[in-house]
């Protein structure tokens, strides 16, 4: 019996979620394109310029029971899941404090709840070669003030992938971590909407980061960080205490007081 090879997307509807949809295509034999996001009508619009058919999932993905559909075509088809890539994310970037309940619920739910339920759905359905894609965040190797529990999930997301990975060796399946930097997309619109936040230094165009990931997931890393600023973020992280990391960040985006 031949089995579908698919891919499926999260966060599709816009930003790195949709980029890397339209470019799967061009690295991977597909045969259909499974897209999961809230917006029913982005979704759409994307799947109609995909190459290769599209299956459309609109589900809010912090709802419980928001999985049942798809797993319920995962267990009707079995199909050969190539790629799964969890690019759904949410940010809020505020003294933690001050983060509304809903908000701060919904990084939880969507960053890691989602994703964690995403990879235990899907990973039965993974053969030798398949390959996971999360989309953690360069804030994930410190603590990051007034992001703080942003860069916790995406700390989460980076262990689990790495872990994950590392369990999953005997069974050729990859999962691989993607941190970037500040990136110009739909998500960062709307972390930082009334954000404390103010300063970046350096702003990565989402395609140059799609295509990084594209490079990394056809080599044997567990995590890939795009981009110099983002590379040396990362060592600076390595060779400096977190106690003075955090110092700079509070004096650079002058958030003492705030």
């Amino acid at each position: 019996m031949s089995h579908k090879r698919i891919a499926i997307v999260t966060g599709a509807s816009s930003g790195m979620g949709k980029l890397l949809a339209e470019g799967l295509p061009q690295h991977c034999a597909l045969e259909e394109i499974w897209l999961v996001a809230r917006s029913e009508q982005r979704l759409f619009a994307l799947g109609e310029e995909l190459p290769v058919p599209a299956r459309i999932f609109p589900v809010d993905l912090t709802r419980e029971g928001c999985l049942a559909p798809l797993r319920a075509q995962l267990a009707e088809e079995a199909p050969d899941v190539r790629v799964l890539i969890n690019a759904g994310g949410f940010g809020k970037f505020e003294r933690f404090d001050r983060i509304a309940e809903e908000d701060a619920a919904g990084m939880v739910d969507l960053n890691c709840r989602a994703l964690t339920l995403l990879m235990h759905a899907v990973l039965p359905y993974c053969g030798a070669g398949s390959i996971v894609v999360n989309i953690a965040s360069v804030a994930a190797f410190q603590p990051v003030p007034f992001a703080a529990e942003y860069a916790a999930t995406k700390a989460y997301v980076l262990a689990l992938s790495r872990a994950v990975d590392r369990e999953l060796r005997p069974r050729k399946v990859r999962v691989l971590a993607v941190c970037p930097y500040w990136t110009k997309t739909a998500f960062f619109d709307r972390a930082n909407r009334e954000s404390v936040i103010t300063r970046f230094d350096c702003m990565y165009d989402p395609a140059f980061i799609a295509e990084k990931t594209f490079r990394a997931m056809k080599k044997k890393k567990d995590y890939v960080v795009p981009g110099f600023v983002a590379k040396a973020t990362h060592m600076m992280t390595k060779l400096l205490p977190h106690s003075l990391v955090m110092k700079v960040f509070i004096a650079q985006q002058k958030l003492k007081n705030k």
